[in-house]
């Protein structure tokens, strides 16, 4: 029987200018002294965003620390053979007051290439949504590198992206190459790829209270964007009670939803990789060896590798996320 334990961490809170108040208010996220909360970095091993443990006889240790004592029972032991110490998803919760800018990332070659770094596929999960907000998606048809620059030449970039009216419950996956933007109004759960390389390439003409433009990386971004990407990719699924439905299954994670009023034990015995539970609704217990640990609404709580074998038991009804690297053991 391991010593190891379901891990919980500190979340690392970003401010941004167009955040707001709902990670604080309704997914537990203590404000303190941030005005307006935009980011919290559930699960990080971003160099200088580390994720320290808050739960447990590790409580006071980061990410990278636990990963170097106990390697392959955190992380799977393929995982770690290709990862090392570090933890290869990086988890937020991120509340939109206003559009984020266009971006784009790099796929893991042209990151490599010129970062040293991996590249970023990501998913988002709408938590909530107000009835006029908008995610931005790839192109609405497939564009020329020639057809883009122009447009942007003349500010028209907007008209031609896929933008789509999101509503809770559904998933946008964008793989590298994707540009995308999170619109005004939007809260949602982000899986991606441990990155923090992020090409912006359009700001909707904003300025900052000295009348400055944000930096953009118009020309890093003409090599990373997918010309083709288009048409709609929201990812709807009706979640059938006590059984995981999966929403994304990509080389880089899989992530499935379960909604459940009842226990549901999940059996990892042939998984070869850490499993990450994201309440999003209720709350529940985990129980494993006996033990028990609680998880709230907003939280994110990390299942190591060697613990193969946990039940699921809602207070009355509760949502999850179910996260992990779809390796079998061999």
């Amino acid at each position: 029987m391991s010593e190891l334990y379901p891990l919980k961490f500190e979340p690392v809170l970003k401010e941004k200018i167009w955040g707001g108040n709902t990670l604080a208010k309704m997914y537990g996220k203590d404000q303190g002294k941030l005005a307006n909360i935009g980011e919290s970095w559930e699960i990080s091993a971003v160099s200088d965003n580390l994720s320290v443990v808050s739960n447990g006889f590790l409580a006071g240790n980061d990410i990278e620390e636990i990963i170097e004592v106990y390697m392959g029972d955190i992380t799977g032991e393929s995982i770690y053979e290709k990862f090392g110490n570090e933890f290869p998803l990086l988890i937020k919760l991120i509340e939109a007051r206003e559009d984020l800018s266009i971006q784009v990332h790099p796929d893991n070659e042209l990151a490599k290439k010129r970062h040293s770094a991996y590249g970023k596929t990501e998913m988002w999960y709408i938590l909530q949504s107000e009835s006029n907000s908008k995610i931005y998606t790839g192109f609405s048809l497939p564009v020329t590198r020639e057809i883009y620059q122009d447009a942007l030449a003349d500010d028209s970039l907007p008209l031609l992206l896929n933008a789509e009216h999101p509503v809770p419950g559904d998933t946008f996956f964008t793989p590298a190459g994707r540009i995308h933007a999170i619109g005004a109004g939007v809260v949602l759960a982000e899986i991606q790829q441990t990155s923090d390389i992020t090409y912006r390439i359009y700001d909707w003409d904003r300025k900052d209270e000295k009348g400055n433009s944000r930096e953009l990386h118009t020309d890093l971004a003409l090599d990373a964007i997918d010309y083709n990407a288009s048409g709609k990719t929201v990812i709807k699924k009706e979640l059938k009670r006590n059984h995981p439905e999966n929403l994304v299954d990509c080389e880089f994670f899989k992530a499935n939803a379960i909604s459940f009023d009842r226990p549901v034990e999940r059996d990892y015995t042939t998984l070869d990789s850490f499993v990450i539970y994201l309440c999003t609704e209720g709350g529940f217990r985990i129980r494993w060896d006996g033990k028990t640990e609680n998880v709230m609404k907003g939280e994110t709580i990390l299942i190591p590798a060697v613990i193969t074998n946990v039940i699921l038991e809602p207070e009355t009804t509760a949502k999850t996320l179910e996260i992990y690297i779809d390796n079998p053991k061999t």
